[in-house]
């Protein structure tokens, strides 16, 4: 227990250190949204770069790691959704926000992290897949759902005619293209752009972890505990589950990305998911959901951490 105290402790300082920065107001809470785009924009993907590209192809295009996680992601997508929409008789839309807080991971904030200091460099190529498949696949579905549901089925074409114009633009998706170049052709990156890449590199883990401490400040978590419960659980407790049957119905994936799966599928939802819930009025839910996660996450991942 005291080697999963010694990775999980220092991930959950970082976060209150982030927390009562702003709480003290030694950093305004405005001011982590420039750290958490440098984090969004710039070190997250030197560390997608970095890690694709100093691998062979076939060790980083990995079919079956995008099928296990993906196809886990969906079938929990789904059962959430039709928990919220026929179990509790919510609309499409906060149904579809639901379903994508219950399967959303914080890949970049939080599950990389916690993967690097259990895993090390395999971790990077586990958060190069998972950006792949929550930013092309995940998000954008729930999105075009949420957005039918607002507008009576007319605005899903139109959502996912905006996702794709916005991923041509992620700094993500263009990272894992580059990487992927770099990987396939076994080229390097110069010597003093591959320092740089680097330093980016390196910046992530605890900039990202003060950023999600910090955001967590000033959130409210009353009056919404049935929906709370049903998206934490979702997300702490179905996806990992649903993502350890996949890896027992099909084996065969390297040992280090399949516990990589599993870590990135217990961390909690994630951090931009009260902004894109407060686009359809489910802001003050996704908020909730998001603090009382993280917070519940310490036991779920010291759990799974235990056992892995």
């Amino acid at each position: 227990m005291s080697q999963v105290l010694a990775i999980t402790v220092p991930i959950f300082l970082l976060i209150g250190v982030g927390y009562f920065a702003v709480r003290a107001r030694l950093v305004e809470q405005a001011g982590l949204q420039t750290m958490a785009a440098f984090v969004l924009n710039f070190a997250l993907p030197a560390l997608i770069v970095r890690a694709l590209g100093t691998r062979r192809l076939s060790e980083v295009a990995d079919l079956r790691y995008f099928l296990v996680y993906g196809g886990a992601s969906l079938v929990v997508f789904a059962i959430v959704y039709a928990i919220a929409r026929w179990g509790r008789g919510r609309g499409q839309s906060e149904s579809a926000i639901q379903a994508m807080g219950a399967t959303a991971a914080n890949s970049g904030f939080f599950g990389y992290p916690t993967a690097a200091l259990v895993l090390g460099a395999p971790a990077g190529v586990a958060l190069s897949l998972n950006m792949a498949f929550e930013n092309i696949i995940l998000i954008p579905l729930a999105l075009a759902l949420a957005e039918a549901g607002r507008s009576g089925g007319g605005g899903a074409g139109q959502a996912l005619r905006g996702a794709a114009h916005r991923l041509a633009r992620n700094p993500l998706i263009i990272a894992i293209v580059i990487g992927a170049l770099l990987s396939a052709s076994g080229l390097a990156l110069p010597a003093p752009v591959g320092r740089a890449v680097d330093m980016l590199a390196n910046a992530a883990g605890a900039a990202a972890l003060f950023a999600v401490g910090g955001a967590l400040m000033g959130l409210e978590t009353r009056g919404m505990a049935g929906d709370v419960g049903l998206v934490v659980a979702g997300k702490l407790i179905a996806h990992p589950l649903a993502v350890f049957a996949g890896l027992r119905f099909a084996p065969g994936l390297d040992p280090s990305l399949a516990k990589a799966a599993l870590i990135f599928a217990a961390a909690p939802v994630v951090t931009i998911y009260p902004l894109l819930g407060a686009v359809f009025g489910q802001g003050q839910l996704c908020a909730a959901a998001l603090i009382t996660g993280v917070a519940a996450s310490f036991v779920t991942v010291s759990a799974l951490l235990y056992f892995l």
